[in-house]
């Protein structure tokens, strides 16, 4: 009985703080704030507080939240005098003496019933970060298609541009340790919407583990989120990451903008002496080759002579393809639009040698990937 009281305790023990961002949530925050803490006070077996994180409303909300705080225990009420998300949660998070911090939305859109499995991980000392995810196996998600697309493609976007390995990065609902956030968020520069992504990088990019919970997800209709700023906003963020670390496929798509752009002033120059297949080819084996070369220096960081015959024969495969889509692409403009301007032609190739760009980085990653494993055991 003894061992089982001190195994109890040390599972009681543990402190976590529930931060709720709100700007102008006078309607739904009574209502969630109280439906949360009757949730915790009857099925959450850890020490919880909520937080109510005003940041820099201007309608009822502030009243409303101090009245909740001074009558409900283990609700309390904080104002950022400065709007943004992140701002709120960065200002909550640094400040809290809890063992975990974690934080969702207002409309509490995520079952409760995640929020065990979202901090357990945590506790136990397993991971660093956990994460609410709608695009894991075993979600359960009611939302409009328009956000469901938004949110594939942008999680898509992250996966190629930064190399992210989770799966979800804007759901409303995450937990991280105490003193893990009070060493990363000092480095996250954003401080809205983005702040979350910038957070999930960051801790990725440090080797921390992220564990991920799959959610039920009811989506708010009236939520207030402004699809297309916060899209311009993300996008923008995913940028400045990618050029401060770029992953391999920004290094290949950077070096396939460079040599399409080549692509298109050698044909464009050929195109007025020679007839269009041939400029073509001319001009996509002059790329061929620079891009086999900086890809293989830059994007794989391969040096040396070693395996040179192989990775150019990768890059003339590659290059085959290439020719198959682009003069495949041209015979069809020839048959459907036989009076298209050269300007037409340079454009229609163009859309046909990004794709195949693609398709060349899937072929070209394949190779120098065995060829890097081959390198990695001679040298061991």
């Amino acid at each position: 009985m003894l061992v089982e009281r001190a195994a109890l305790a040390v599972v009681r023990d543990p402190k976590v703080e529930i931060v709720v961002p709100v700007y102008n949530e006078e309607r739904d925050l009574e209502r969630s704030v109280r439906r949360l803490r009757a949730y915790l006070d009857a099925r959450f077996p850890f020490h919880a507080l909520v937080t109510i994180a005003d940041n820099a409303s201007t309608d009822g909300t502030q009243e409303i939240g101090e009245a909740l705080a001074s009558e409900i225990p283990g609700v309390h009420y904080m104002r950022i005098n400065d709007k943004g998300r992140g701002r709120a949660l960065a200002a909550a998070w640094l400040i809290s003496t809890a063992d975990v911090v974690a934080y969702m939305d207002v409309d509490l859109s995520t079952d409760l019933d995640a929020l065990l499995p979202l901090v357990a991980p945590l506790i136990s000392r397993h991971s660093d970060l956990a994460i609410g995810s709608r695009l894991s196996t075993g979600a359960r998600v009611r939302r409009g298609w328009k956000r469901e697309l938004i949110s594939r493609c942008y999680n898509a976007l992250l996966r190629i541009a930064l190399g992210a390995g989770f799966t979800d990065a804007q759901c409303g609902f995450k937990a991280i340790r105490a003193e893990t956030a009070r060493r990363l968020i000092p480095q996250v520069e954003n401080r809205s919407w983005f702040f979350d992504t910038e957070l999930l990088v960051l801790a990725q990019r440090a080797g921390l583990r992220i564990a991920e919970v799959p959610v039920d997800w009811n989506d708010d209709p009236d939520s207030r989120v402004r699809l297309v700023a916060t899209a311009l906003e993300d996008l923008r963020g995913v940028w400045r990451l990618m050029v401060t670390r770029p992953t391999r496929f920004a290094r290949f798509a950077a070096v396939g903008i460079t040599s399409t752009v080549a692509y298109v002033f050698i044909y464009l120059a050929l195109r007025d002496v020679l007839p269009a297949w041939t400029a073509n080819v001319t001009a996509l084996i002059i790329t061929a080759v620079a891009n086999t070369a900086a890809n293989r220096r830059f994007t794989f960081g391969i040096h040396g002579r070693d395996g040179l015959a192989g990775d150019y024969a990768a890059g003339l495969g590659a290059f085959l393809l290439a020719l198959l889509l682009t003069t495949a692409t041209s015979e069809l403009l020839r048959y459907v639009a036989p009076q298209a301007t050269p300007m037409v032609e340079v454009v229609v190739l163009t859309a046909a040698n990004l794709v195949a760009t693609l398709c060349r980085y899937r072929l070209f990653r394949g190779w120098m990937d065995s060829r890097l494993q081959v390198m990695t055991a001679d040298g061991a």
